[in-house]
């Protein structure tokens, strides 16, 4: 991260993942506990799925290894869409508790 312009965009992706896994509770203690257990749920497969399209981007680009910003990028990237499939299916009804 060389200029302001990307440390801004990092900040902000940051911040955007952060929202799309959200999960508001009845009051603040609630929402990061219930925030946090999300977070806990869906990093694993998060960077499970960004280490393989990592693994493919090096292999493309001849071994070139991407520097931890664009890897961290891709995290909240992979991490706001999952974040916003999980959100719809568990706002839509549905729950992962039987």
């Amino acid at each position: 991260m060389q200029t302001i312009g990307e440390k801004v965009r990092f900040i902000l992706s940051a911040g955007i993942y952060l929202l799309f896994n959200l999960r508001i509770g009845p009051d603040l203690g609630a929402t990061v506990a219930a925030t946090g257990w999300q977070l806990l749920q869906t990093a694993p497969f998060v960077a499970g799925v960004t280490y393989f399209t990592i693994s493919i981007l090096q292999y493309m680009g001849d071994g070139s290894k991407l520097p931890w910003d664009r890897r961290l990028r891709l995290f909240f990237a992979i991490g706001i869409i999952a974040g916003l499939i999980l959100g719809i299916w568990e706002y839509g009804g549905v729950t992962f508790n039987s």
